[in-house]
């Protein structure tokens, strides 16, 4: 961690590099926001942002279930209830005959409230209400250990799986008549999410989660020309959202998870209405 200090003093003499928890949170932030990006992409194109959402608020019944098992690190029993969260989600959709954003809606409702209900039943749940919010500035250094882990597992599964993720989320029929297993391909994705928001969510925050994911992507689907330029443009506009979202809320004092939120809102904006515009000019 040494190093990216020295590095940070020398190529960023400002006042806001000068504390030891600015430099970890922008640290995390350049590993987290291009995974933010990336799958945020594909987030958007099989239309399940209501899943990151439920994920999110499954947080919260992972975190009672750890308590109830005496697990003092909460971060396995959400992982554990997570996957099987998104497993168990996935497999509703496949035989049920509602809306996919239906079964979603009555899977985040019943892990939100099934959370909350625990917790307060033990008197605690004012203790974990951080996590409604998050705080990327009590991010540690061996935290950010994991989410450099983190980074680069999913991209090697990005690597191995983007044909197939790309072509399920654009057409699955047209995937499976490729002999490509389009549940399994499903269900390593939902997985990836639901490592992805488990892991996150101690500093990004239940309630802001899911816009961090989608915001980007939606925002490069505006003004991007290919796929390529799609992808490209998610992780830019997440990783600039996310180091000028940190910045302003320290000259800002405000909370940091919030103002990323309002700054990818903010080039969301900008990119609807650079497409409209686009649009009209090529008509």
């Amino acid at each position: 961690m040494e190093w990216f200090y020295r590095l940070v003093d020398t190529l960023l003499p400002f006042q806001w590099t000068e504390f030891g928890y600015m430099k970890n949170a922008l640290l995390a932030i350049i590993l987290i926001t291009p995974l933010f990006g990336l799958v945020g992409t594909m987030i958007v194109n099989n239309k399940m942002a209501f899943f990151s959402d439920a994920l999110g608020h499954s947080a919260l019944t992972g975190i009672a279930i750890g308590v109830m098992l005496g697990i003092d690190n909460y971060l396995i029993s959400m992982m554990g209830f997570a996957l099987l969260f998104a497993l168990g989600i996935s497999a509703v959709m496949r035989k049920a005959s509602s809306s996919a954003d239906t079964i979603i809606g009555v899977f985040a409702s019943t892990g939100l409230a099934l959370g909350v209900v625990l917790l307060s039943a033990a008197g605690g749940f004012a203790k974990y209400s951080s996590y409604l919010i998050g705080d990327i500035l009590t991010v540690q250094p061996e935290e950010i250990g994991m989410l450099g882990i983190l980074l680069l597992v999913i991209l090697i599964a990005w690597v191995l799986f983007f044909n197939p993720f790309l072509l399920t989320s654009v057409n699955g029929d047209l995937a499976a008549s490729k002999n490509i297993p389009v549940g399994v391909i499903q269900q390593v994705f939902m997985m990836i999410v639901a490592v992805l928001v488990t892991v996150s969510i101690k500093w990004v925050g239940v309630l802001i989660i899911n816009s961090l994911l989608v915001l980007p992507a939606a925002a490069a689907r505006n003004v991007a020309k290919s796929m390529r330029s799609y992808h490209g443009l998610s992780v830019i506009f997440s990783v600039v959202s996310g180091i000028s979202g940190l910045i302003i809320s320290y000259y800002a004092g405000t909370a940091a998870g919030g103002t990323i939120v309002l700054v990818a809102a903010v080039i969301f904006f900008v990119s609807f209405f650079l497409g409209r515009r686009r649009m009209h000019v090529s008509a």
